[in-house]
């Protein structure tokens, strides 16, 4: 493990290395403008949200660590205390890593990078076409994190609009279907992370049941060598263990019984493989097969 005091170390290194680390990060694409009407569009991969009702984001325009000078982001904003947050996806990435660059004041990055502006209508700045979602917000505090190079400002954004493209949704569950949104995320350095395919899978929650936890699992189980901390996650999270008739059943089966014979590790192995398809009861009757 290294361990480091930021103090001892140059707050560009410490950028670097909180960035390479806190990852991935979501990116808002944030539509501005000035009192004299000049837009600015730019990305910012310190972002979330953190509050639904209200339904609140969060990003932050640092201060530039090499001459402590502000973004046009934030100048705007304190001219004009509202903006639209925009969602990237894979589709307008490279478009939008070109909009980062410093332009000179008054240069409309939604030119410069090939965007369309779409006129908002509850803010004055306008939102991004080719965005799968846009949020138009008023900014209702702005927190300075700091005077030095590197400080964030928090910019703290009510949504009073939200707009989303109807091909992004799932047409059976009307939820938002990740695979059709198709988004990006920050890395460190110049890296990507693009959330679909492989990239995507499942957790269940454990919102509507109380799971035994790992500390209920045997512990000739939870010492296993073969299952790894994400396989005792899942065999934590049920409800409750199969019963013994269930265990007896699926323990008479051949493969099992061929398992049983060559010893706990293979038996552990072969719930292991249950586990890596989801299917968590199962791997219980194999794992318990062995105490009967």
């Amino acid at each position: 493990m290294i361990t480091i005091d930021p103090h001892d170390i140059t707050p560009a290194r410490m950028i670097a290395l909180m960035q390479g680390s806190i990852s991935p990060r979501p990116i808002a694409f944030v539509s501005s403008i000035d009192k004299e009407g000049n837009v600015n569009l730019s990305p910012f991969s310190f972002f979330n949200m953190v509050s639904a009702n209200p339904p609140i984001l969060v990003f932050s325009p640092s201060r530039r660590v090499r001459d402590n000078t502000t973004k046009h982001t934030y100048e705007n904003i304190l001219q004009v205390p509202e903006v639209v947050i925009n969602v990237v996806n894979y589709a307008m990435v490279q478009q939008t890593s070109l909009a980062s660059t410093e332009y000179a004041k008054g240069v409309n990055e939604f030119v410069k990078a090939g965007f369309t502006e779409v006129a908002s209508e509850k803010v004055k700045p306008p939102r991004v076409a080719e965005s799968p979602v846009s949020f138009e917000c008023k900014v209702n505090q702005v927190i300075q994190l700091g005077t030095e190079g590197g400080a964030g400002n928090l910019m703290i954004c009510e949504v009073l609009l939200a707009h989303f493209k109807k091909e992004i949704f799932d047409l059976e569950t009307k939820m938002i279907d990740p695979f059709k949104l198709d988004s990006v995320a920050r890395m460190g350095g110049d890296f990507y992370c693009r959330a679909n395919g492989e990239a995507i899978f499942k957790v269940p929650k454990p919102l509507d049941k109380t799971g035994i936890g790992v500390d209920q699992i045997p512990e000739r189980i939870r010492n296993s060598k073969i299952l790894t901390g994400n396989d005792l996650g899942m065999l934590g999270n049920v409800e409750r263990l199969p019963t013994e008739s269930m265990i007896a059943d699926f323990a008479a089966l051949p493969f099992v019984q061929n398992a049983i014979a060559s010893g706990e590790e293979a038996l552990h192995v072969l719930a292991k493989k249950y586990l890596d398809e989801g299917r968590v009861e199962e791997a219980w009757k194999i794992l318990l097969s062995q105490i009967l």
